[in-house]
């Protein structure tokens, strides 16, 4: 296994985790709202894809590699290898984030902010979406996003094109995603998220591995089909 390749999987998942971590506790709080996220969420996809894309294929997330393995584009003997190094980047990157809340000042300005609990990926709870459909978000979104990375990097796709569509993308998917189940998309980002949230966070988790990862295997299947010789 190629030890850059898993790096660049690591670094790519950290830098996006730090993105939606950092954009959901501090810009959004403080006025960004959900956009903030999306962009924030895009706009780190896009950018490492860019610069490490051409290491490691640039999945940067376990549904991803999945769906990729059934659209025949990866080989899944290597897909475990990839999965272990998003979730470890994933969680590095919110560790980061923990200390980082842990020096926040007390009192009234606590208000500017929001905590690793609030910004974690659950459904079902009071004023929330059922479970049902936190999955159901999940699946749909995760699968248009997996027919967009294929279709972006067919070969017949135009060239250079693929990590602006993907980025633009996940922005998208995620300003549909995050009012129904704050916004996954990414188990890496859900793991990562909920290690250090605990409780309902830690709960609710199976169902962020299993809408996107469902949801990115049809998108696979779909993608396959679609773009056939």
């Amino acid at each position: 296994m190629d030890q850059r390749a898993l790096g660049a999987e690591f670094i790519g998942t950290f830098t996006f985790v730090a993105a939606v971590c950092g954009a959901a506790l501090f810009a959004a709080p403080a006025g960004g709202g959900l956009i903030a996220i999306a962009t924030a969420a895009g706009l780190s996809v896009l950018a490492v894809a860019c610069a490490l894309g051409h290491v490691s294929g640039g999945h940067f997330n376990p549904a991803v590699t999945l769906g990729l393995v059934a659209g025949g584009r990866f080989p899944a003997d290597k897909a475990p290898f990839y999965i272990v190094a998003q979730v470890l980047g994933g969680v590095a990157a919110a560790f980061v984030f923990s200390m980082i809340l842990s020096g926040a000042p007390v009192g009234g300005a606590a208000a500017k902010w929001g905590s690793l609990a609030a910004i974690s990926n659950t459904a079902g709870g009071p004023g929330q979406f059922s479970q049902v459909a936190a999955i159901g978000i999940e699946v749909v979104t995760t699968a248009l996003l997996l027919v967009i990375i294929m279709g972006a990097t067919s070969k017949r796709a135009p060239a250079g094109f693929a990590p602006i569509a993907i980025g633009l993308a996940l922005s998208l998917f995620y300003l549909i995603a995050i009012p129904v189940s704050n916004g996954s998309l990414n188990p890496a980002r859900s793991t990562a998220t909920a290690m250090f949230a605990g409780g309902k966070a830690i709960a609710d988790l199976w169902m962020f591995w299993v809408g996107p990862i469902v949801g990115a295997i049809l998108g696979g299947l779909i993608s396959k089909w679609l773009l056939s010789e």
